[in-house]
């Protein structure tokens, strides 16, 4: 056993795990790493000499290697291996002890073992983490939530690790209870609402107006000096850059992936959730979808036979037009997301600073954005919607033209852009004063006697004997 006491510990040494000890070890903090393969954590200690990991064998060495009061984060898959783990500390932990959940669990469980820790001596904090293995490493974007009083000790630690932008540390108090993996959770499907519109535009870049790859990787790097750059902007560029190691013909290696999605299950936690608050989010829903319908590959395939292909060129839309029906449609998805927040914050009692999200957003995570800058100065002034913010009102005016040529040019071709569509189909019935609802709740009284509201009595229920044709 180590004889000098250490700051922290790290639960989990997968690459995120692995980064996240190793980019503590750099800041100064003394981290102890524990896995339950012993071989795990002895190979990154080896590896990294530099990080000088203390290599605990087992849970209860662990916890008694660190000075008190304990920090122990987790790293490790969702649902059941969590409790397992807080099953293995639960009786080895003292008064003050804090244990921080950095997977990507459901907000749910949080709610449950923040309950658990209600009742224990020591503390515990859901906390969403973002920015793949290179974040883990360089510097997240990290959301922390639940317990406050652990917040305050943790913050020292969390500012050090966490990406910094112009505005400070990428890491805020996300708010009460579940706050934490909510607000992550979000995130990512958020990331999926982006993956698909920009993976929807490569088609339409590379088909629909027959550009190389190595010409729709200029207009992505292009685009990236401008409104539109992000993360997933720029390595869109890069990919489609990338050669195929097993061709020698001048093949890019993105035209050799087979077209099905994987997901993990966060895109679909955020439209079970959505729909749980009553909050439409159909660019996010959208991409959940269509990432399901590519997984079905034979089928697709089957039915292409079936029907024949339909696809033919773009007519009547530019490059330009693509760029713009492309940030319309990521203020329609952020728009939807961060209602999404808010409704959830309302309800659960979080008390979660839009404003603060945006703010540790624009660096670290994977949906890290210039974009961003802007829509944490729109919160800043609380609109009743982002969309709303009177910077966006004329965002969306201005590209609204080339989004409306985009969407039906697409559709005339026979190109499958469900996010785009979704998206555009947002805007147009949330600026629609008066729109078809009248006839369904003509229908719901109709068959069901669920009453309706007229316009001259709004407030009042009203039942008709409507007339019948037969």
């Amino acid at each position: 056993m180590t004889e000098k006491k250490r700051d922290l510990a790290v639960i989990g040494v997968g690459v995120m795990g692995a980064n996240l000890a190793r980019n503590c070890a750099s800041r100064g903090f003394s981290v102890t790493v524990y896995d339950r393969d012993p071989a795990a954590g002895k190979k990154v200690a080896h590896a990294h000499p530099e990080a000088n990991l203390f290599v605990a064998t087992s849970v209860a060495e662990m916890v008694q290697s660190l000075e008190r009061p304990r920090r122990i984060i987790l790293l490790v898959n969702a649902r059941a291996p969590v409790d397992a783990v807080l099953d293995a500390l639960d009786p080895l932990l003292e008064d003050e002890d804090i244990v921080v959940d950095a997977g990507n669990s459901l907000f749910t469980d949080t709610d449950r073992r923040n309950k658990r820790a209600d009742s224990r001596p020591w503390r515990f904090v859901g906390m969403g983490v973002s920015g793949g293995s290179e974040g883990a490493l360089l510097g997240p974007s990290i959301m922390p939530g639940g317990d406050e009083e652990a917040w305050t000790r943790l913050r020292p630690v969390l500012e050090a690790i966490a990406a910094k932008s112009a505005t400070g540390a990428c890491v805020t108090y996300c708010g009460k209870g579940s706050a934490g993996h909510f607000v992550k959770m979000v995130h990512n499907g958020i990331e999926y609402g982006d993956m698909q519109l920009i993976a929807e535009t490569t088609t339409l870049l590379r088909e629909g107006l027959e550009l190389s790859a190595a010409q729709a990787a200029d207009v992505y790097a292009t685009w990236n000096d401008g409104d539109l750059q992000s993360f997933l902007v720029e390595i869109t560029a890069d990919i489609l850059r990338a050669p195929d190691p097993e061709k020698n013909d001048g093949s890019v290696l993105v035209d050799s992936i087979l077209d099905k999605a994987g997901q993990k299950g966060t895109g679909k936690w955020t439209v079970i959730a959505a729909l749980e608050l009553g909050i439409p989010i159909p660019t996010i829903a959208a991409a959940v979808d269509a990432r399901g319908l590519s997984s079905q590959k034979e089928l697709r395939v089957r039915a292409e036979k079936s029907f024949g292909p339909v696809k033919k060129k773009l007519q009547g839309v530019s490059v330009e037009d693509l760029g713009h029906a492309l940030y319309a449609s990521k203020i329609a998805s952020y728009t939807q997301g961060f209602a999404m927040l808010q409704a959830a914050s309302d309800a659960r009692g979080y008390g979660t600073d839009m404003s603060e999200v945006a703010r540790i957003w624009t660096a670290g995570c994977i949906i890290r954005a210039r974009f961003l800058d802007r829509v944490q100065k729109a919160f800043a002034q609380k609109p009743e919607l982002l969309a709303l913010a009177p910077e966006f009102v004329a965002d969306l005016a201005r590209r609204a033209p080339a989004w409306r040529r985009v969407v039906t040019a697409a559709t005339t071709a026979g190109i499958p852009i469900p996010g785009l569509a979704a998206s555009l189909a947002w805007f147009d019935t949330l600026t629609t004063a008066r729109g078809s609802a009248n006839v369904i709740q003509a229908q719901r009284d109709y068959f069901g006697s669920h009453t309706y509201e007229r316009t001259d009595a709004p407030g009042t229920p009203i039942h008709t004997n409507w007339p019948r044709s037969k």
